[in-house]
């Protein structure tokens, strides 16, 4: 197993739009200083919370070569590469690996449904086409199939470059299982705010996180202390933060967590079709949460 050695709070970023749609990245540099002066560990830039489906393979690179750079070795920059074309994925990856990212985050292939042996061969493929450290993403939800426990095993046993993942499926179990059978070095992520601190005290290393966006200092010590076994501070942070971690999903990630933002003064609230919006409803029952949290 390659040497990867993140933990702790890992911020899938947004990309920023100006109201012409282009990339904001003068809001983007203001959002990669928050989490740097914040301690995050990581980011992940082009994931599904930036709303990568949306994004042009150009505009892709373009946001990988600006992180590496702009990060300058400050905190690890993982980039989301995944497609539910294996080709495409390569392709993709390549482009990240000669930007200079720490790591690749590689979703199950989507909308094709994989059978689990197409799973695993999707997953060699990119493993084989590639020395970059590459961490799988198991969002069902999202994808339609999971990468099965077993699957994901069998990957991190033969591959050295497969050096982690992010489970989001919401189980629990499906976690402990990982951690359980994983080999040396390989690292298991909570891909779910709500339940990243049970996880953690089943021995994850941390959380590919939405809510570390909104507030990073304390999603920091938040996994910290829960990393470490510290259960009655970690349970009070949990229960600050919990509602908001419900409200941030209340409708399609990223759309509350750019509201959030917005409402923060850090980025311009516009999303790219099909994402719209919140609705007035939930925009205003959002907006109360962050004030009685004193976050605007």
């Amino acid at each position: 197993m390659a040497q990867f050695n993140l933990q702790g709070s890992i911020a899938a970023l947004v990309t920023p739009f100006k109201t012409d749609g282009s990339i904001d990245y003068e809001a983007y540099d203001r959002l990669l200083d928050l989490h740097i002066d914040n301690g995050t560990a990581g980011v992940v830039v082009c994931g599904s919370t930036g709303e990568t489906p949306t994004l042009s393979e150009e505009e892709d690179a373009r946001m990988f070569r600006h992180t590496v750079d702009y990060v300058n070795h400050r905190m690890v920059v993982i980039a989301g590469t995944g497609s539910n074309s294996t080709e495409s994925c390569i392709k993709y990856s390549r482009n990240a690996a000669q930007a200079g990212v720490d790591a690749l985050l590689t979703v199950g292939p989507y909308y094709n449904k994989p059978t689990d042996e197409g799973m695993y061969l999707h997953f060699s493929s990119v493993a084989k086409a590639l020395d970059t450290p590459i961490i799988l993403y198991n969002v069902p939800g999202r994808t339609g199939t999971a990468i099965k426990p077993e699957t994901t095993l069998r990957l991190a046993r033969e591959f050295d470059n497969i050096v982690g993942i992010k489970e989001a499926t919401g189980n629990v179990m499906n976690t402990a299982q990982l951690i359980q059978g994983r080999p040396d070095g390989f690292k298991v992520y909570s891909g779910d705010d709500n339940i990243s601190m049970l996880c953690n005290f089943l021995g994850a290393d941390g959380c590919i996180s939405v809510l570390a966006n909104i507030v990073p200092a304390d999603f920091v010590r938040f996994m910290d202390l829960s990393m470490k076994g510290e259960v009655a501070q970690a349970r009070q942070l949990f229960y600050k933060y919990r509602r908001l971690m419900d409200l941030l999903f209340i409708e399609s990630n990223p759309i509350p967590v750019k509201a959030a933002l917005a409402a923060m003064g850090l980025i311009q609230e516009v999303y790219r079709a099909p994402l719209c919006p919140m609705s007035p409803a939930n925009r205003q029952t959002l907006i109360d949460e962050l004030r009685k949290l004193a976050i605007i």
